[in-house]
C-alpha cells in the first residue's frame, strides 16, 4: 500500500499494555469513531484485546484483523495489524506481566519499521509498562530508547506538551544533588535545539523558547550559585547567535506565568525533571502528552502510565490520549 500524501494521515495506533487502561482509552475513542476524522488508523496489537478492551465498557465498533497493511480497507471497519501474540485467559488486570511486556516491545519494533517501511506516517501509543518491558526481553530502560535504537535516532529526548507548550529537560532521572554534575553548555544547546526541531515538527515555524535557570532567582549574580553564568547564560547567547527565538535564563515560576498565563512560549527548556513536571501537571495533568523528540517520525503517547487501579473498570479518561492521536496526526501532516 503507498500512503495517500493527499488525505488524511495513515498512522499507527499500539494498544498499550494489556494489563492497563490502554486497550480501553484506545476502543473507548474507536466506539465514539473518534479517530474518523482526524487519520486513518492501522490499530496494533493482538485482535482479541481490542474485544476485551470494548468489553471492559460495554461499548461497540465495527473492527477487523489484518496480517498486512495493504489490507487495511477502512471502508470496512477500524483493521487491527492483529499481532496474535496476547491470549486473554493468560492476562491478569491490574498488575505488571513480562507476557504483556514482550508483546509490547514487539509491537514498538513493528511499527517502527512499518515507519521505515513508510507503511505508516508515525504513530501514538498507548501506556505500557516499563518494568514489564524490561522483564520481557527490552534491552532499554524505556520504550523511547527502544524506539531510538529501532529508528536510528542518536539525539533524542523525551518532551511534554501541555495546554500548547513544550518541556525539555537537560537533565532528567538523576538524583537532585547531580543535576549540576550533568549540566553543560553543550547538553542545554543539545536539549534547546531538540525542543525547537520537534516543535518545527509540530508545524510550529519559528518556535519561541523560553530557557529555565537552575537556582533561585537566577542566582542572583552569583551569590546563589554560578550555573547561570558559567552555562545557562552562555548557552542562551550561542543560541541567539545562531538565530534562535530565544529568552533566558528566567525563574521557573516566572517562566510558567509566562508561558501558560502569557502565552509567550511554544518551548520551555527545562533544567531539571520536577522543574518542568510539577508546572505542566498542575496546570493540566488530563490532557497532557509525550512526544518524543528527535525521532525522523511522529511518536506520541499519553502523559500517563498502565494506571493499573483503574484498569478493567471502564472508568479511564480519554482525554491524554485523544491529544496523542491529533498531534501524531498533525506532525505527520507537517512532515509532508
Amino acid at each position: 500500500m503507498s500512503i495517500n500524501r493527499e488525505g488524511l494521515p495513515v498512522i499507527g495506533v499500539l494498544l498499550g499494555d494489556s494489563t492497563g487502561v490502554g486497550p480501553e482509552i484506545v476502543t473507548k475513542l474507536m466506539a465514539a469513531h473518534f479517530y474518523d476524522d482526524i487519520c486513518r488508523p492501522i490499530f496494533i496489537g493482538d485482535l482479541r484485546i481490542v474485544g476485551e478492551g470494548l468489553k471492559t465498557f460495554g461499548g461497540e465498533a465495527v473492527y477487523y484483523g489484518i496480517d498486512r497493511v495493504e489490507d487495511a480497507d477502512w471502508s470496512k471497519g477500524y483493521p487491527v495489524l492483529d499481532t496474535k501474540d496476547q491470549d486473554p485467559s493468560r492476562i491478569k488486570m491490574g498488575a505488571p506481566d513480562p507476557y504483556c511486556g514482550a508483546a509490547g516491545v514487539e509491537a514498538f519494533k513493528l511499527a517502527c519499521r512499518l515507519c521505515k517501511e513508510e507503511k505508516i506516517e508515525g504513530f501514538c501509543f498507548g501506556p505500557y509498562h516499563k518494568a514489564a518491558m524490561i522483564e520481557g526481553g527490552c534491552e532499554f530502560e524505556s520504550e523511547h530508547n527502544l524506539i531510538a535504537h529501532e529508528l536510528g535516532a542518536t539525539n533524542f529526548c523525551e518532551t511534554n506538551v501541555v495546554d500548547g507548550l513544550m518541556t525539555v529537560r537537560c537533565t532528567s532521572h538523576v538524583p537532585v544533588k547531580e543535576i549540576s554534575d550533568h549540566l553543560s553548555i553543550e547538553r542545554i544547546l543539545q536539549i534547546a535545539t531538540l525542543g525547537w526541531e520537534t516543535a518545527r515538527g509540530m508545524g510550529i515555524e519559528d518556535p519561541r523558547l523560553g530557557v529555565a535557570g537552575l537556582n533561585p532567582h537566577c542566582g542572583e549574580n552569583g551569590l546563589c550559585g554560578m550555573e547561570e553564568i558559567e552555562m545557562i547564560t552562555p548557552a542562551v547567547n550561542i543560541l541567539k547567535e545562531r538565530g534562535y527565538n530565544v529568552i533566558g535564563p528566567i525563574s521557573s515560576d516566572i517562566l510558567f506565568i509566562r508561558a501558560f498565563k502569557k502565552r509567550e512560549f511554544d518551548v520551555a527548556v527545562t533544567m531539571y525533571h520536577d522543574q518542568g513536571q510539577i508546572a505542566t501537571k498542575l496546570h493540566g495533568f488530563e490532557g497532557g502528552i509525550t512526544v518524543s523528540g528527535g525521532q525522523p517520525y511522529p511518536v506520541v503517547t499519553c502523559g500517563h502510565g498502565t494506571a493499573y487501579g483503574r484498569a478493567g473498570q471502564g472508568r479511564a479518561s480519554t482525554a491524554s490520549f485523544e491529544n496523542a492521536v491529533r498531534m501524531t496526526a498533525r506532525m505527520a501532516l507537517a512532515r509532508r
